[in-house]
């Protein structure tokens, strides 16, 4: 097999982009996205990303639709392979469509064919492995992880079957390092929701970077998760920092962490509450949403790019442009007056 790293670029650490642009919409989260629309969208990625686009992925992500939709778009625009780095998040294996809809993540993924089943092991992995890279076509994926492992462990029945499975995400973290050393891939990292599961794996395992979602946000910033940010910042391990907006919400969205929000629960009151008062104090200092969630998220020591998505073609390059918003110290400390963060940047 043709080693990696004489087809693409390798991962160094000072060419990983202030954005990462991710794919999720690609697999049509939340919504059914015509084929056209998806590929002045990467399109625009690519524009907006010189020398090199990078292109955060997984098998996940509509049951495989978001890499075959990727790889299929850049080479309809005849983009070089040299030109695009792409981190594929593994453990989740696209199978075919048995029932009305799809069985994983119920009402998330819109007008998928396929269905996905979890595939975590050292066997499960390469096959994620092998799919993802045949989905993509012409392209490879050069960034490799272990999609989901919190979510992996919870659905655990008891102790003995956590301790099982935990061992199985070790024996995935073991394929991949095989790839490594084969040269297959550039990079190891994980990716999950639950930043306490990335800590216990990075005990265990020798990372070169972490994806964390839904956990560094304007909304949400514990203190504690910070300083394991600044101790990998310490060890040179990367870190991408992913759904800022807390699932869109933070930007208007209906979805908070990809669960509607209710405004008649008591949960939904208080989120909605908190965002009319975060609207009102960006509007008081002319800064968009966006520009204060992609300024707070960013701007740890540690956080070396952000992972942004979008189905709208014009609003890439307004994205790739968030890293260059500054924000006046007077917003921060109305925000913090007000309640809304915990510390001042």
């Amino acid at each position: 097999m043709e080693r990696l790293s004489d087809v693409a670029p390798a991962l160094k650490s000072e060419v990983l982009p202030p954005v990462i642009f991710g794919t999720s919409s690609l697999g049509n989260l939340y919504q059914a996205v015509d084929y056209s629309v998806k590929l002045e969208v990467v399109k625009a990625c690519v524009a907006s990303s010189k020398p090199v686009a990078f292109f955060d992925s997984a098998g996940k992500y509509g049951a495989g639709l978001a890499l075959e939709s990727l790889g299929k778009c850049l080479q309809d625009l005849n983009v070089d392979p040299q030109q695009v780095v792409i981190s594929n998040k593994l453990g989740w294996y696209r199978t075919p469509l048995l029932t009305p809809e799809p069985t994983f993540e119920a009402g998330v993924w819109k007008d998928i064919e396929h269905d996905a089943v979890q595939m975590i092991s050292y066997d499960g992995i390469l096959k994620c492995f092998e799919q993802g890279n045949a989905l993509l076509g012409n392209y490879q994926a050069q960034m490799v992880s272990v999609h989901d492992p919190d979510e992996y462990l919870f659905a655990s029945d008891n102790q003995d079957d956590y301790k099982e499975r935990y061992q199985q995400i070790l024996d995935a973290y073991m394929a991949l390092a095989e790839l490594k050393s084969a040269g297959l891939v550039s990079s190891i990292g994980v990716g999950a929701k639950d930043w306490k599961i990335i800590r216990t794996i990075a005990a265990d395992v020798k990372l070169d970077w972490v994806m964390i979602a839904n956990s560094l946000t304007v909304k949400s910033h514990p203190q504690e998760l910070v300083t394991f940010i600044r101790e990998l910042n310490q060890k040179n391990i990367k870190v991408i920092n992913s759904a800022i907006f807390n699932g869109g919400f933070l930007t208007g969205g209906d979805f908070y962490n990809y669960q509607p929000v209710e405004a008649g629960s008591l949960t939904g009151k208080k989120l909605l509450d908190w965002r009319e008062k975060f609207f009102r104090i960006c509007d008081q200092f002319n800064v968009l949403p966006a520009e204060a969630c992609f300024n707070f998220s960013a701007n740890f020591p540690g956080v070396k790019s952000i992972a942004l998505n979008t189905t709208r073609p014009e609003k890439v390059a307004i994205n790739a442009a968030l890293a260059e918003k500054k924000i006046p110290d007077g917003f921060w400390k109305e925000m913090k007056t007000q309640g809304l963060i915990e510390f001042l940047k």
